[in-house]
């Protein structure tokens, strides 16, 4: 029996367990100029082992989406300590845009496809922890009902893949119906609705262009006020555009879902607020002052009534409604105007009828 060389051993521990989703059968973490490298794996019913080839191609299989970040943690790598494996490099836990805080919900331990991983407090789900052969979804702890929720999601792998999702649905959703199908299962059909990283807004079976790509790093906000019935989208803490309308009586959940092997995303925010006099107030007061101010920092606030709109609301104090900035990705939604994102941003029967999707 021939002697396998040190080189095949090597490829074989970098390549284990990482397999295409529908766009690409690998995935791993660059070498020493962090760039991202793929390749496609021979996988065979003998335990013989695989032949991979001795150099990444040039061109590469799929790409992950670099887009617009909110940090650049995902340029921060770790050498292996595996002196043979140069190219294997492995990323730090980036927490930035994490503040302590209370959770009014996270993922559901119970409601959540096969294919799916909790940790860090069942905050941050793992999809097709080995690889992927369809679409894996989950749903949040909590029914949104009455009042105004605001949560945030952030990429915390390298997006890529068939499709990555964040958006709302009901309880009809079925979480595993195409486990072994790769598609863009939030906003299939009517009962959900989804933004994917390549910038579609997804509901019914329909999509249209909604925003410019996000990929690792990004933070996706989404505002559901029931009161009004809209569905905001955030990226990176400024504001897309409402994506729908007439959610009223709506009974709905926060969701997520993937079809790229080895991806992940985590909640570092999810807050609920009754719809009432002082949310209204901290709402206006947002949009009168300039793009980028601290609110807290430059309103005239006693202490008490500081802290106190900090803990409860601050999340609306700290959200740019301003227009976003424009680039040949970024595209707008149909609407009857040719107004700005940020005339949709804003919760209030006004808005929404300057600037809403198709779906209303």
């Amino acid at each position: 029996m021939s002697r396998r060389s040190r080189n095949s051993r090597a490829w074989r521990y970098l390549w284990s367990g990482i397999r295409r989703d529908a766009d690409a059968r690998a995935l791993v973490l660059a070498s020493d100029n962090e760039e991202w490298g793929y390749d496609r794996l021979q996988n065979s019913d003998s335990d013989s082992e695989a032949e991979y080839p001795g150099i990444v191609p040039s061109v590469p299989s799929a790409v992950p989406v670099t887009g617009e970040s909110y940090c650049s943690c995902d340029l921060q790598m770790e050498s292996s300590c595996n002196p043979r494996l140069r190219s294997y490099a492995r990323l730090r836990d980036c927490h930035c845009g994490e503040d302590d805080q209370e959770f009014d919900w996270v993922w559901d331990e119970g409601s959540r496809s096969a294919a799916t991983l909790l940790s860090c407090e069942n905050r941050k789900v793992s999809f097709h922890s080995e690889y992927s052969c369809g679409t894996a979804a989950i749903r949040g702890s909590k029914e949104l009902s009455e009042g105004q929720h605001f949560w945030e999601i952030k990429m915390t792998s390298p997006v890529y893949g068939t499709d990555m999702m964040v958006g709302i649905g009901t309880s009809d959703v079925n979480l595993d119906k195409y486990r072994h199908t790769f598609c863009s299962l939030l906003g299939k059909d009517e009962d959900s609705w989804g933004l994917s990283y390549t910038g579609l807004l997804h509901h019914n079976g329909d999509k249209v262009s909604f925003s410019s790509r996000f990929g690792q790093g990004s933070i996706i906000g989404v505002h559901l006020d029931t009161w009004h019935g809209t569905l905001t989208f955030f990226k990176n803490r400024k504001c897309i555009g409402v994506a729908a309308t007439e959610l009223q009586n709506k009974r709905v959940y926060p969701m997520a879902c993937s079809t790229a092997a080895k991806s992940s995303m985590k909640v570092i925010r999810s807050v609920s607020a009754p719809t009432s006099l002082q949310y209204l107030c901290c709402w206006r007061l947002r949009k009168l002052l300039p793009s980028g101010a601290d609110a807290l920092g430059v309103l005239p606030l006693p202490p008490g009534l500081r802290h106190l709109l900090h803990s409860k609301l601050g999340w609306v104090l700290s959200l740019d409604h301003s227009h976003p900035h424009t680039n040949s990705n970024t595209h707008t939604p149909p609407g009857p105007s040719s107004g700005s994102d940020s005339e949709g941003c804003a919760s209030d029967p006004e808005a929404c009828q300057r600037k809403r999707c198709r779906w209303t």
